[in-house]
């Protein structure tokens, strides 16, 4: 048996896919719908007349796109077969700006538990490849989370006045450039 095919049948279990890679489709599905949701946000924004706002988070609709053709580029590459999952269902019922930002800080935190489960579960399937993949989607997470919970803290401390907001963002939040150092390559041409 040639090491490739003993590599797969050891780890693929009566599904076809490792639990890694199960998960790794899985991930498509919610990076997909992270950005169904940042454009549900942006929209929001965009609809209040608050343009940096909604910048930032059409931004964020795009690197989650993005996130989502790298883990499909990976998985084409090691020769997964898999469907494309659907997306799931997004809040779009929304109050105050606060409401908004707070829920693209829950989304990205639980966004941050999601890669490190994956990381544990490739590690724990010897799948180091797959480990290595993670590693910069990992720091990408540490920087959404603390951008997120930034754009939290600043709403909160402007008092319902989103026009000092938006000159936060457009000060201190610019767009973002095309692609970051040392990211894996998306399947398609990258849109952020």
């Amino acid at each position: 048996m040639r090491y490739r095919e003993a590599m797969t049948s050891k780890t693929t279990g009566d599904s076809g896919l490792s639990k890694f890679h199960r998960l790794l489709v899985d991930q498509v599905r919610h990076e997909f719908t992270a950005s169904h949701q940042y454009v549900a946000i942006a929209a929001w924004f965009d609809d209040q007349d608050l343009p940096q706002l909604a910048r930032v988070f059409y931004e964020q609709s795009l690197e989650e796109r993005d996130h989502a053709m790298m883990l499909v580029r990976f998985l084409l590459d090691n020769d997964v077969t898999f469907a494309l999952p659907g997306v799931d269902a997004i809040e779009t019922d929304f109050a105050v700006s606060r409401d908004l930002v707070a829920l693209a800080l829950r989304q990205e935190r639980e966004v941050s538990d999601q890669f490190q489960y994956l990381a544990k579960v490739a590690r724990d399937e010897e799948d180091y490849t797959g480990e290595q993949f993670l590693q910069w989607f990992i720091q990408e997470q540490v920087e959404e989370v603390a951008k997120m919970s930034t754009l939290l803290n600043v709403v909160d401390r402007s008092n319902g006045n989103l026009f000092d907001v938006e000159t936060f963002v457009a000060r201190d939040m610019p767009s973002e450039d095309n692609g970051s150092q040392g990211a894996p390559g998306t399947a398609g041409p990258t849109v952020s």
